[in-house]
């Protein structure tokens, strides 16, 4: 990764939850799966994840980057076109992969949320993988998932996932109330991120949007026995886990890399970013299936590329 400098951290108070002993350090990640800053942050929280393993519960907001009763654009090609280079802007800065072309703006964030916060009742493992082709839909197919009829598509083949399970409970008032709930959340930043005044592409201030501020996206807080640390925007790696380990106020592993075999079967789906940071690899495995974007591969396991829909329309 590379950026300009920026503050590790923000300080904003002490947690103090019942039943903290099992993990060492509670996460919460502000997330959008329509989210480019997010999206580029993939390589460093998935090595997060993975190098904190059971030593952090980790949980997901939703924080509905788009939302439904956004006014929409007098002309939506030109800002569909628009869009695509504030996303290559992005990408020069994370290394992310994107689409061009890109069918369209996101017209709302909600379905593609609601498909990802359903999905966490199948497992965790499920859950990561839904979300990620839902990612993936925006910005390697270049056709956001912004309407329910579109889930299904895109989550073809997810090993272990029941995709009638998936969008029965996506479609229930439990779940839509649950992700409201998290559009609420993300809109309660604490002061210390409303008068955050720190350099970067991405420095993690609270963007005002509709009259209400919001947590920018990505934004990762950290709480345990140390206290709460909050990383906002787009960080290292390196500044997440200096934060996770404040936060808990106790030994934490460092970081952990796997072969190149194994990430490809975890994972299923990386990006060349993502690749050499869970690996320290430069070139991706034999059999990977090599997938083009305007910003650079996107590397899948051949049982991926078989049920992805990316490869499928190329098919």
């Amino acid at each position: 990764m590379t950026g300009d400098a920026a503050p590790t951290a923000v300080r904003a108070g002490r947690a103090g939850r019942s039943g903290e002993a099992e993990q060492a350090v509670q996460v919460t990640e502000f997330t959008d799966p329509a989210c480019p800053w997010a999206w580029g942050s993939e390589p460093a929280l998935r090595l997060l994840r993975h190098t904190l393993g059971q030593r952090a519960a980790w949980r997901r907001v939703f924080g509905i980057l788009f939302e439904e009763d956004d006014d929409p654009p007098p002309d939506a090609d030109a800002e569909t076109r628009w869009y695509e280079g504030f996303v290559a802007d992005v990408a020069a800065h994370t290394g992310a992969p994107f689409a061009l072309p890109l069918r369209r703006v996101t017209r709302t964030s909600l379905p593609a949320s609601q498909a990802a916060r359903a999905a966490e009742v199948q497992g965790p493992d499920v859950a990561e993988r839904v979300l990620r082709r839902l990612r993936e839909a925006m910005f390697v197919l270049g056709a956001p998932v912004d309407e329910p009829d579109g889930v299904r598509e895109v989550v073809r083949g997810v090993p272990g996932l029941d995709v009638d399970a998936l969008l029965s409970e996506a479609a229930a008032p439990r779940t839509r109330d649950s992700v409201e709930r998290d559009w609420s959340e993300t809109r309660q930043p604490p002061r210390e991120i409303l008068e955050l005044d720190a350099p970067g592409p991405h420095s993690g201030k609270a963007k005002l949007h509709n009259d209400r501020y919001r947590y920018a996206l990505p934004t990762v807080l950290f709480e345990g026995a140390g206290g709460r640390v909050c990383v906002p925007g787009w960080r290292s790696f390196g500044e997440y886990l200096d934060a996770a380990r404040t936060a808990a106020a106790a030994p934490l592993p460092g970081p952990s890399t796997v072969g190149a075999d194994e990430a490809l079967g975890r994972w299923r789906s990386l990006t060349l970013p993502e690749f050499t940071a869970l690996t320290g690899r430069a070139e991706p495995p034999a059999g990977a299936v090599r997938v083009e974007t305007a910003g650079g591969p996107l590397w899948l396991h051949p049982d991926e590329a078989r049920v992805h829909p990316v490869t499928a329309l190329s098919a």
